[in-house]
């Protein structure tokens, strides 16, 4: 399905020009990529066929290839290739196959590992991008999300999602330098204060504060990720919360073995979840 006849086409479109403006291998870290996995460690992925729902600019791809997997596979319906080929460079020391695609309908085969991180919240539909990570998952293999949490995210819904309303209708370039930097530079400063006070008073009464336990997690990075988390919220036209209760709703779909499924609550404002099919 091409980006202008799906349902998510515009949120794809927005992602992919903001995607295709980052210059680095990834805008992520390895200890950042290795925390998203979590409990999963990376020899769980060495020597699997593993596929990535939603690869952006390929910059979870990159720390995936590290892993050695025996097929790195990915999906994404924005037109972000170019981009992605020129972030991996040398870490395609791995069979790498690309698809643009709609996830929520494509069919690419059975995978040992898929995994979808931060991208079912921006669908219109989530479970039908839940259902997709099931259907590509083989017999006995794994698999593992991440999405916006609802719990702990009442700042973002009640002041960011009604500016979200107007800057995703925005040039990006006006979104971008206009509105995202000056207000990631008052939360750059927000972060950098709670780390502070979280060595005089402990983490704990810090993790209590609003979006407290993220932001000492997010004041180890510097300001130009600050920048490019705020913008990508954002730019696009679409952000669900995805509450505790829906996750294990779709956990208890009867192909996941019932013993292997998680749910983990990350940085007090998202989940982490996953298991492995009967």
């Amino acid at each position: 399905m091409s980006v202008e006849r799906s349902p998510d086409g515009e949120t794809a479109a927005a992602f992919a020009g903001s995607w295709n403006r980052q210059r680095e291998c990834s805008v992520y870290t390895r200890e950042q990529f290795l925390d998203w996995f979590t409990p999963l460690q990376p020899e769980v992925f060495s020597g699997k066929s593993v596929l990535e729902l939603g690869f952006g600019n390929g910059s979870l791809l990159y720390h995936m290839a590290a892993c050695q997997p025996s097929r790195l596979s990915g999906v994404e319906l924005g037109d972000t290739f170019e981009r992605t080929k020129a972030n991996l460079g040398e870490a395609l020391a791995t069979e790498l196959d690309l698809h643009q695609a709609d996830l929520t309908t494509v069919d690419l085969g059975l995978f040992d590992f898929v995994y979808c991180i931060g991208v079912l919240h921006h669908l219109k539909e989530p479970a039908e991008g839940f259902r997709a990570v099931l259907r590509h998952t083989r017999a006995r293999g794994g698999f593992h999300c991440w999405v916006y949490a609802r719990e702990g995210n009442a700042v973002i819904r009640y002041l960011v999602d009604p500016l979200r309303r107007v800057t995703s209708r925005l040039p990006w370039w006006l979104t971008k330098y206009a509105v995202a930097l000056p207000a990631a530079a008052k939360y750059f400063l927000y972060a950098k204060l709670l780390r502070a006070l979280a060595a005089v008073f402990g983490e704990s009464v810090i993790r209590r504060l609003p979006l407290g336990a993220y932001s000492l997690w997010i004041a180890k990075r510097g300001f130009s990720f600050f920048h490019h988390v705020v913008f990508d919220q954002l730019v696009t036209p679409t952000t669900q919360y995805i509450d505790r209760a829906t996750v294990e709703r779709w956990l208890e779909d009867p192909a996941v073995e019932p013993d292997s499924r998680y749910v983990v609550f990350r940085n007090g404002n998202s989940w982490k979840f996953g298991g492995c099919m009967r």
